[in-house]
């Protein structure tokens, strides 16, 4: 009989022990995550995409990636010698028109001289004034033409609209461009900005001004303080996003356009100083929305799984803020979420 009894109690000693280990932690009320971190990319606070209005083969390309360029320096020329032409072609027109308007003149001045005196006809005079003002007339359509034409042959030249720096080179001499395509983008700003999304229930919580601090994983151990510069009112198109841009404070030579940037935002704390928070790793979700594992405890070490659904908050650093749903003190499984079922006994690690 005693060593009957003795087999039971180590069945039931052996049952116990396979009941499923599991992390957990208690659901507290902590001051809601101040620091929030986002990702962006750095640029210049003004870009300048270059390119040419109208398409040809490039002859002259003066650019190169990093080249420091001054305000009015030629950077590329397309081969445009059919505008070349009709603007010579619009020049001699100009000065033929010009040696006619010359002509309708004095014919004009000599007329009205001689009808004063009663030498010539009205109609002489008529005539004469109606071929001065044809004369004028070309005369303005040719001075137009040469106007447009030379505009023409000016979209064919990039100058540089700005001292700054090639940040990018799209194409080499010699290719073939169309009107619109950017062949170079210049930086042309006076300091290096960081540009990121943030999502809508962050945005309002950040003003421009703010100040912010930034750093790069290419610059590993530099902080660089900065504060926000825009502001988006509205979603960015193909994104759920509101754009923002960070305007980066001090020295920042170091910083490239192109560089990642990670972002950190200090929110004030709520109103009341604290928020419900639970953990992130405890946190699930299915058809109905959030839930977590609530483990009910039936001793020290054995809980029962419970499935919960409840209503998130902001995410901060240390969780999820809790809406509604669950209470402090509650624990909740925090590993393993994907193999763990509704009623499922475990063992509390």
């Amino acid at each position: 009989m005693f060593t009957f009894g003795s087999c039971g109690n180590s069945n039931e000693e052996q049952k116990q022990e396979r009941y499923r280990p599991v992390k957990y932690q208690e659901v507290s009320y902590s001051g809601i995550g101040q620091v929030r971190s986002f990702n962006g990319t750095a640029r210049s606070d003004k870009e300048i995409n270059l390119s040419f209005r109208t398409s040809g083969i490039l002859t002259v390309l003066n650019i190169a990636n990093g080249q420091s360029v001054k305000k009015g320096d030629l950077l590329a020329r397309i081969d445009n010698s059919e505008a070349q032409l009709s603007l010579e072609q619009s020049i001699s027109a100009l000065s033929s028109s010009k040696a006619n308007l010359n002509t309708a003149t004095s014919t004009l001045d000599r007329t009205r001289t001689l009808f004063e005196k009663g030498s010539a006809s009205l109609s002489d005079y008529e005539n004469a004034k109606s071929s001065y003002a044809s004369a004028k007339a070309n005369y303005e359509s040719s001075k137009r033409s040469v106007e447009i034409q030379q505009k023409q042959v000016g979209y064919g030249i990039i100058y540089s609209p700005s001292n700054g720096v090639i940040a990018a080179k799209n194409v080499e001499n010699n290719e073939n461009v169309s009107a619109g395509q950017i062949i170079a983008v210049l930086n042309a700003g006076s300091f290096m900005e960081v540009s990121l999304g943030l999502p809508e229930n962050v945005i309002n919580r950040v003003q421009q001004g703010m100040e912010v601090s930034a750093t790069f994983p290419a610059l590993q151990g530099k902080e660089y303080q900065g504060v926000v510069n825009e502001v988006s009112p509205s979603i960015s198109e193909g994104s759920a996003t509101y754009p923002v841009r960070i305007k980066l404070l001090g020295e920042t030579s170091e910083v490239k356009s192109g560089m990642a940037a990670h972002i950190k935002f200090r929110f004030a704390e709520t109103n009341n100083g604290e928020s419900l928070i639970v953990p992130i790793s405890a946190v699930g979700e299915d058809s109905k929305g959030n839930f977590v594992f609530v483990i009910e405890k039936e001793s020290e070490s054995v809980g029962v799984i419970k499935k919960q659904h409840f209503k998130v908050g902001v995410l901060s650093p240390i969780g999820f803020e809790v809406k509604s749903g669950l209470k402090a003190g509650q624990i909740v499984a925090t590993a393993g979420l994907q193999t763990l079922l509704d009623g499922q006994k475990v063992s509390l690690k």
